[in-house]
């Protein structure tokens, strides 16, 4: 397998990456072979998994407009992933040509990609680091240069909790991220669920299970466990709801029935 000019040879590319799995649901063209042949396996019990990627990065778009609506101009995005079009630093500077934005993820790809896309962008910046660590990323020279913690942030976990096991112990993590922001906050979220996909569980187990073959569990919570996420925020109406569903910008029954799987929510601190 030849390696393009864009993967860093620390790589193994035999090897899946859900960051360029994602990708490829997405329609990027940063994924190799191993990580088409993973969701192509994975589409075959869900088929309609790119249609939960485009839900997905459609509520991320509206949700950090609506930051940005609410004065906020520092968004800090933790499993980033491969920025496609559209991604948070395009969206949050063309509403707020000041806006600070700091990517975050521990795919080597994704974080060379991502220094790509942002070179001479003054407001964006990228570091490598691991959601499971949150004083690392709070200290990291890029979260010191952009972001000013003594004014609300937009703090995004968009895609990347059910990939964190309970036993790395999530929730504590996300509380120490919350504890580290102003008041004024807020946390941007997405997370995968067996509630609202249009298939029986067993068959959606089938796409899980995918996922655990490549080493990289996903972890399908229930709503209240979802919730639980947002304990010391105040959540933005409508609450915590299937993606189509936040704050829509179309008309919700107009979605593929695989866009309401799982669950998206925006909460702020007091």
């Amino acid at each position: 397998m030849e390696r393009p000019a864009w993967a860093p040879r620390s790589i193994d590319i035999s090897v899946p990456s859900v960051s360029r799995i994602y990708d490829y649901y997405l329609g990027g063209s940063h994924n190799f072979e191993v990580d088409r042949e993973a969701a192509r396996k994975a589409m075959e019990f869900m088929p309609g998994l790119p249609k939960i990627m485009q839900a997905n990065r459609a509520f991320m778009r509206r949700a950090v407009r609506f930051a940005v609506d609410e004065g906020i101009t520092q968004f800090l995005d933790i499993g980033s992933g491969i920025p496609t079009f559209g991604n948070v630093h395009e969206v949050a500077q063309a509403a707020c040509g000041d806006a600070h934005v700091v990517y975050v993820d521990h795919d080597p790809v994704a974080v060379a990609h991502s220094e790509a896309v942002l070179a001479g962008n003054e407001g964006a910046g990228v570091v490598a680091a691991d959601f499971r660590k949150p004083q690392e990323i709070l200290a990291s020279p890029e979260v010191q240069r952009l972001i000013d913690l003594n004014r609300p942030v937009a703090l995004l976990l968009v895609a990347i909790l059910h990939f964190v096991e309970d036993a790395d112990d999530p929730y504590s993590a996300v509380a120490e991220l919350r504890d580290a922001l102003a008041p004024g906050s807020l946390l941007l979220l997405t997370h995968a669920s067996y509630e609202g996909v249009p298939l029986p569980a067993e068959r959606a187990e089938g796409a899980v299970d995918v996922y655990k073959d490549i080493r990289n569990p996903l972890i399908m919570r229930s709503r209240e466990e979802i919730a639980r996420f947002f304990e010391g925020y105040d959540m933005v109406e409508p609450g915590l709801v299937a993606m189509p569903h936040w704050r829509p910008d179309t008309a919700p029954e107009d979605e593929d029935p695989y866009a309401f799987s799982g669950f998206a929510g925006v909460g702020r601190t007091a």
